[in-house]
């Protein structure tokens, strides 16, 4: 067993593109602490990649060089399995720019195992409880709706409620990138991680919903600068319903009509609510006054005006 490119995460993942928005994910659960930075390989425009059971590391960066040059998934599964002598312990799966999908289960990964590659996606699992795990996956997914990330998470949860993993849970992950191949490797529309916790698919579910509430506030942002005065407001106030914990949101939109608008009735009506029962409440307040005094808010005299009408 070669150790310096091999670790334990049996677990259980899903890979798939979005037909409409070309985007790519991985996501994944496993009883092993930080199962995101192993698992989970993509690149914009290019794929994705998932590496479990008695992980092969080296199936990520491979098999991302191999979409890069255009080679189909069938292929670069075919290859990497060819060209590792554990791959009878190995799971890999990967979706390519096209939606091509494919996946390999070797014959020592660990009871219950298994692998559905299906249009645009593949789910695969090993050292599950049950073996029905793959086929509600499968339910899962193809009856979800919403984003990717939300029919990626619908998979999961579906997983982890026939039991999942034998030993347990511990740590999850999601990522998506974009369908655009000119945008840099670093890029990501989703990163989440949750490393070490006792329900890591909820506290992943409740991450993704955050971070879904800041993509539809940054095109809300996007629809500002464009001149979408309507457009950008609608989009903050979906952004605010569905992280109201976030009080990011409010105060930068508030931040924005008040400078750029000189809008600061609006501004006061968003940043109002969300600072009502806010204990740091004088410290966003304070927060407005420096960001004045650094540049970052530019309009002369913006935080006093939105400050007084704030009270």
């Amino acid at each position: 067993m070669r150790f310096h490119y091999t670790q334990l995460f049996s677990t259980y993942s899903i890979v798939a593109r979005d037909p409409e928005t070309g985007w790519l994910g991985v996501a994944v659960q496993t009883h092993q602490m930080s199962v995101g930075r192993v698992v989970p390989w993509l690149l914009p425009g290019v794929g994705a990649l998932a590496t479990q059971s008695l992980t092969n590391i080296s199936f990520g960066p491979v098999g991302m060089e191999m979409l890069k040059q255009g080679i189909p998934a069938a292929r670069v599964v075919a290859a990497l399995v060819a060209s590792d002598e554990g791959a009878n312990r190995r799971q890999v799966a990967v979706v390519d720019a096209d939606g091509r999908s494919a996946a390999w289960t070797g014959d020592g990964c660990i009871a219950h195992a298994a692998h559905h590659a299906g249009e645009g996606y593949s789910v695969q699992a090993n050292m599950m409880t049950r073996d029905t795990v793959i086929p509600a996956m499968v339910a899962a997914y193809e009856g979800a709706s919403g984003n990717l990330a939300d029919r990626m998470v619908a998979a999961l949860i579906a997983a982890q409620e026939e039991d999942g993993d034998i030993r347990g849970m511990q740590s999850a992950a999601l990522k998506i990138v974009s369908g655009n191949k000119e945008d840099p490797a670093w890029m990501s529309l989703y990163d989440v991680r949750v490393d070490e916790h006792a329900e890591p698919v909820k506290e992943l579910t409740r991450l993704v919903r955050l971070t879904g509430a800041q993509i539809v506030d940054n095109r809300g942002d996007r629809a500002f600068r464009a001149g979408h005065r309507a457009e950008a407001l609608a989009q903050w106030t979906e952004a605010r319903a569905t992280a109201p914990e976030l009080e990011e949101l409010p105060f930068w939109q508030a931040v924005t009509l008040a400078d750029n608008a000189g809008d600061i009735e609006a501004a006061a009506a968003i940043l109002r609510p969300a600072l009502a029962n806010d204990p740091r409440r004088e410290h966003w307040i304070d927060l407005l006054r420096r960001l004045e005094v650094c540049g970052i808010i530019e309009r002369e005299g913006t935080a006093d005006e939105l400050i007084t009408a704030l009270e």
